[in-house]
């Protein structure tokens, strides 16, 4: 079989997680020889990448799965692209292979805002049982070392968080997923002197100039800071100031919008 230049860049690069959709590797564009055998850290020089890989799916048609794929790796590339243009602070791109289903972006050194804000890594499960009170007053601590050598409180975090979502909509892309698994918070080391939020994973984004989704997409973030983060839910306000600040006069026709989407959130609640 042969084996394109994507794919030894998959082959060299470390599988770090995988979901539904896609695995993503930590690589290099350039890989030498032996990296395969060896580590991103044994190299100074090494700039390292992000690979999202679309893999087939088996149970599609072929014609139609390479179609599907190389449309969302075209369109996550465009919603990127375009928000890079309006200066929302996204990972550069690097490559892409549509045809591959293969999309490289810049890597962020950070961590995400789930991580900060103590809703634990992605997919986290506890291994023991410990004591609640001990266990919080645990993560209580560590978060607020995490922040602290971040230069940032949460409520600066809500700030950043707010603004960039701003720009994103004033450029008319809709996240389509705005969790705060989606939303890193690079080191300050790395963004040259302070810390920056930086939104990521725009597999579900489109460009839209609806109201209604932009306010569908504030939604999905309340609701997830709910659901992940019961204890900071009062910072989401923080988030909406800081995002009707940068919006402008935007904001009142999204802001009534998004009082009529809760509103149909909780009726479907209620009816199960």
């Amino acid at each position: 079989m042969v084996v394109n230049a994507t794919q030894r860049l998959l082959e060299t690069s470390t599988l770090i997680s995988q979901g539904a959709e896609a695995k993503i590797y930590k690589g290099q564009l350039h890989p030498s020889a032996t990296l395969k055998n060896s580590s991103l850290k044994d190299d100074p020089d090494a700039i390292p990448v992000l690979f999202k890989y679309r893999f087939h799916k088996q149970y599609r048609h072929p014609t139609l799965d390479t179609s599907l794929t190389k449309a969302r790796v075209q369109g996550e590339a465009r919603a990127i692209l375009r928000c890079l243009r309006a200066g929302v602070k996204v990972p550069g791109i690097r490559m892409v292979d549509a045809p591959e289903g293969v999309l490289g972006i810049e890597w962020i050194d950070g961590k995400s805002v789930r991580f900060l804000l103590g809703g634990g890594a992605e997919g986290e499960e506890e291994i023991e049982e410990v004591d609640d009170a001990v266990a919080d007053e645990d993560e209580d601590s560590e978060q607020e070392d995490f922040l602290r050598d971040y230069g940032v409180t949460p409520d600066q975090v809500m700030k950043l968080i707010g603004t960039e979502i701003a720009k994103m909509h004033k450029a008319d892309v809709v996240h389509g997923d705005l969790t705060t698994s989606n939303m890193m918070l690079r080191h300050p080391l790395k963004a040259g002197g302070s810390a920056e939020m930086v939104l990521i994973d725009f597999g579900l984004a489109y460009v839209s100039t609806l109201v209604e989704d932009k306010a569908v997409d504030l939604y999905v973030l309340e609701r997830a800071f709910s659901s992940t983060h019961p204890s900071s839910e009062s910072l989401f306000a923080g988030v909406l100031n800081a995002y009707a600040i940068k919006m402008g006069k935007d904001w009142k026709a999204i802001s009534n919008r998004l009082d009529e989407v809760r509103l149909r959130g909780r009726k479907r609640s209620m009816l199960g």
